[in-house]
């Protein structure tokens, strides 16, 4: 606590912690503003398609542009990445929002505007970590990187049930205003926070994935990988499939879709906050467990009530929380200190796609099959693909205890 109110009596910290703030809030309002809207503009035979490609436009680009723009952003202060990526998200949204607004907004524009704004993802967030990291200091990184968290974790409960409600009475363009005007606020509060930081490094270091590559070549870490690159990619069509559902299998509105996200976003984040209980040990039988458990909680949506559908979905973000931290662990529990940096890089190198990938691939599933199918369908590939691991997955290895 001591080391928190340290962070938050400094004015810089503050504003950018507001700044960053804002911005999750914008973005968890998106989370379902983004599929409403690519839901009505989208021709009645291809919803899902539509859907899929909207969400994975305002994020699958960042991979694009942390290599496209390697060479030419690579020296540039963080907190000018983080202008930049603040300017191209607020530009584009904003255009989306006056198209929307005008009555003007078509498809192939939408998701062309959506992939532009997305482009600096990876450096602007290189850029805010970065930032947070000199502000925090060498003993206050770890408790701003968590205040950082905190509030995104708060926005994924919030933003979902706010859009959801506010979608009921106004236009989506007006929330992709607000979210364009949230990235606004951050870029000016990152503006306001000088630091002595003159240069940055890349968000996925090329050298440092190269070398984390042929680490990975290693049975017990090739194993991590691949299971956390197929859990990632069997999350995606959930991603296009649960707005569809809300909006034509069950004929609601985006206030019960604003309520599925904000049940798991609570589930989520009370799971995160016990997951430093756990024994560091057995953790691949945990990583495994939380593995089966997600995919048991989609399988009722084929066949089940609303009320059981979303209890389900709550229970599925308390399983699926500790995920991502439980397999982070694994994999410092399994290389030494001077592989971790490689490793990890090389490890963002490939999982920055995956769930992008799931959401288009998604997108036709949904078109063939239905949307609760595809959730049903999504939940008995994850609970197979726990089945598998744990047969190929190998047990007498640091990444396997």
């Amino acid at each position: 606590m001591t080391t928190y109110r340290t962070l938050l009596a400094d004015r810089r910290t503050r504003r950018l912690l507001t700044g960053l703030g804002a911005s999750a809030l914008g973005d968890g309002i998106s989370t379902v503003t983004i599929a409403w809207l690519a839901i009505s503009i989208a021709p009645a035979d291809q919803v899902g398609l539509l859907v899929g490609l909207a969400l994975a436009a305002y994020t699958l680009p960042g991979a694009i542009g942390a290599i496209a723009f390697a060479s030419l952003l690579r020296g540039r202060s963080p907190r000018a990445l983080v202008l930049i990526h603040c300017l191209l998200r607020t530009s584009f949204l904003g255009l989306i929002a006056v198209l929307s607004l005008a009555g003007s907004l078509t498809p192939s524009a939408y998701v062309a505007l959506l992939a532009g704004s997305s482009l600096m993802s990876a450096w602007g967030n290189a850029g805010e970590y970065t930032l947070l990291s000199e502000l925090g200091g060498p003993a206050g990184r770890l408790a701003v990187n968590s205040l950082a968290s905190a509030q995104v974790s708060f926005a994924v409960i919030v933003g979902p049930s706010l859009a959801g409600l506010l979608l009921t009475r106004i236009d989506p363009g007006w929330l992709l205003a607000a979210d364009a005007a949230s990235f606004a606020f951050l870029g000016l509060q990152a503006w306001r926070t000088p630091t002595h930081s003159t240069t940055t490094d890349q968000p996925v270091d090329t050298r440092g994935a190269e070398s984390g590559f042929r680490l990975l070549r290693r049975s017990d870490l090739l194993g991590l990988i691949v299971v956390t690159w197929l859990f990632f990619f069997l999350y995606g069509p959930v991603e296009v499939a649960l707005p569809v559902y809300v909006a034509h299998d069950l004929d609601a509105d985006a206030g019960l879709l604003g309520v599925y996200w904000t049940s798991f976003g609570i589930g989520a984040l009370a799971a995160t906050v016990i997951t430093g209980t756990l024994r560091a040990r057995k953790l691949r039988r945990v990583t495994l467990l939380i593995v089966v458990g997600w995919g048991a909680c989609l399988l009722p949506f084929a066949f089940a009530p609303v009320g059981v559908t979303l209890v389900c979905f709550a229970v599925g973000g308390l399983i699926y929380g500790p995920f991502i931290p439980l397999t982070y662990a694994l994999f410092q529990s399994a290389t030494t200190t001077a592989n971790l940096p490689s490793v990890l890089a090389a490890r963002s190198a490939l999982l920055i796609v995956s769930t992008p990938l799931g959401t288009v691939v998604g997108g036709p599933i949904v078109e063939s099959i239905g949307a609760a199918e595809t959730l049903t369908a999504s939940g008995i590939a994850t609970v197979v693909l726990a089945a598998g691991a744990s047969i190929l997955w190998p047990r007498n290895s640091p990444a396997g205890s």
